[in-house]
């Protein structure tokens, strides 16, 4: 077995790609391209020089490094279209809502909406702010919400304006006017946002905080002091 892999002891020094285990680790032989064979288990890919490097372990757990070059053209393959196993951690970040809010949104800039591209994920809650104009209650309500957001604002939320105004120009100025600080849905998104997400919104204004999943923890309104209490 010795002929078949270069030990890490002699081989040149790596860029490491990624040593996470790869989605389904399994011991399997591995051809040399000379014939040569040796039962392993591929347990991650790195790059020295621009060639792939797989990093192996032996049934008697010690471990090798094999440049793809000497193996096989099915195996050498094999090493080039490694991908490591997803990362759960990563995968309990994902969002309902990241498809129809990835670069959908626009943010105040002095007096006008741009297109806000500098977005971080909240990491545990969404509160959407269904709002308007032409709303009286709304324009009460507004500067309290303001006033939360700027005490309160940390990386566990973030407040997204959802407007019920009919023109994009009426939704703007509303912004400019409260000087609001959070980023608003473009204003073409907001009927599919609605559909897409129906949460038993009644009136306006009303404060709707979802966690990243999509579940609906209800309508904070009546009560930020509870809402401050859920975001710290």
């Amino acid at each position: 077995m010795n002929e078949l892999y270069v030990m890490k002891a002699i081989i040149t020094p790596i860029v490491v790609l990624s040593f996470a285990a790869t989605a389904v680790a399994e011991f399997r032989a591995w051809t040399r391209n000379d014939g040569k064979t040796a039962e392993l288990e591929l347990v991650s890919v790195a790059e020295t020089d621009g060639e792939k490097v797989g990093e192996f372990r032996m049934r008697n757990g010690r471990s090798v490094s094999i440049k793809s070059s000497t193996l096989s053209e099915s195996d050498a393959k094999l090493i080039a279209d490694w991908q490591p196993a997803p990362d759960p951690a990563a995968a309990d970040s994902l969002s309902v809502f990241d498809d129809i809010l990835d670069g959908k949104l626009v943010k105040l800039n002095r007096k006008s909406l741009k297109s806000f591209k500098d977005f971080q994920k909240p990491a545990k809650f969404y509160i959407f702010y269904y709002t308007a104009s032409w709303c009286g209650p709304c324009h009460q309500f507004t500067p309290m919400l303001v006033e939360f957001y700027n005490e309160n604002k940390n990386e566990n939320f973030e407040i997204i304006l959802i407007t019920s105004d009919k023109e994009e120009s009426a939704m703007e100025e509303y912004a400019a006017e409260k000087k609001m600080p959070w980023p608003q849905l473009k204003f073409d998104r907001v009927e599919g946002f609605k559909k897409e997400f129906q949460h038993g919104v009644t009136g306006i204004p009303s404060v709707i905080v979802c966690d990243i999943k999509g579940n609906n923890l209800g309508n904070f309104r009546s009560d930020l002091n509870k809402l401050a209490e859920l975001v710290k």
